[in-house]
């Protein structure tokens, strides 16, 4: 049996019978006799299709776009980067009166198969596949199956899908050379999960330009990107002998519940601490001191991978292209180190 999906095209030609009869027929609409439809029902699930299809997901998909994230929903929901991407995905589908279908799964094992079910049984048109990994299992599972997809990840992770990312390593450069200018030599970073593939790059980023920059090692945590984690790694940095003077986060949350913590251990920011966010959301800007971040438009982010999805249903084959590269935005946080 095909591991593709199927389409009236593929139905009619089994059958013997045109793609109208196989229209109507799945729609349950006049204009083909009962035998016919009897015999188009039967020819598309010898053929291995699921019997929930119908003939609009046959055609072209349903519009619908997959979303799958590894994340616990609680975290999810407090998340802003999520927040942000999903609703820049949503303002495109909305134009097109199309639908995200959003799930939560464990692992990627479960990812695959979820994606396997929505794609063979034509509820998506096709997906975006986000925190990838280096040897990502999905790439070659995802991509033998013919499932159309965007993939949000340096070209590197992403396999023959479309590449959607933003520049992480230049980004990190940015912000340990501003932190530099400043005058701190101990700069740490509290990272995300290790095995993604843009904390990979941003860790590899981080020691390459503290080196170049003639500073110390800095102290790289990783975390689950929960407050809960970056408070834990916030504590623990600000606990040590050599405490940094200057703390870099890999997203918002964990940059508030840092600025939290330092406040509860008698620290001031940014007298005693410097604390730099990533992503940039409105939580940046509820805080006291006001967080400086590494911004960027993660709204535009999400709407141009579901753009880039519908380009490639449409038959294009777009080049992998970096965007909205995070920028620097200093606020309140961040300022010269204590002296000493």
């Amino acid at each position: 049996m095909s591991t593709t999906r199927l389409t009236i095209k593929d139905v009619a030609a089994r059958a013997g019978v045109s793609k109208a009869a196989v229209s109507l027929a799945f729609n349950n609409k006049p204009g083909v006799s009962e035998a016919t439809r009897a015999h188009i029902l039967e020819t598309a699930r010898a053929m291995g299709w699921e019997p929930n299809l119908s003939a609009r997901s046959l055609a072209a998909g349903s519009g619908t776009v997959g979303l799958a994230v590894c994340r616990p929903a609680r975290q999810l929901g407090l998340e802003p980067f999520y927040m942000e991407f999903i609703s820049g995905i949503e303002s495109v589908l909305t134009e097109r009166s199309s639908a995200l279908l959003l799930r939560l799964v464990r692992d990627l094992d479960e990812e695959i198969e979820l994606q396997r079910h929505w794609w063979k049984s034509g509820q998506i048109a096709g997906s975006v596949l986000v925190d990838l990994r280096e040897d990502d299992p999905r790439i070659a599972e995802l991509s033998r199956i013919g499932l159309p997809a965007v993939a949000v990840g340096h070209p590197s992770l992403t396999g023959p899908f479309a590449a959607l990312w933003t520049d992480d390593a230049g980004a990190v450069g940015e912000a340990v050379r501003y932190l530099a200018a400043l005058g701190h030599r101990r700069i740490a970073r509290v990272g995300g999960a290790p095995e993604l593939g843009h904390s990979i790059i941003r860790s590899g980023a981080f020691s390459a330009v503290m080196a170049e920059s003639g500073l110390e090692p800095g102290r790289q945590t990783a975390t689950d990107f929960s407050g809960e984690d970056g408070a834990r790694a916030t504590r623990s940095l600000l606990a040590s002998a050599d405490r940094p003077t200057a703390i870099v986060y890999d997203n918002d949350l964990m940059a508030v519940a840092g600025l939290s913590v330092a406040t509860e251990m008698g620290l001031r920011v940014p007298a005693d601490v410097s604390l730099l966010a990533w992503d940039d959301s409105q939580l940046c800007e509820l805080t006291h001191p006001n967080l400086s971040a590494m911004s960027r438009d993660v709204h535009a982010f999400g709407a141009e991978a579901a753009r880039t999805l519908y380009g490639v249903l449409s038959g294009a084959r777009p080049e992998p292209r970096a965007v909205h590269t995070p920028v620097l935005t200093p606020r309140g946080s961040t300022a010269a180190p204590p002296p000493g």
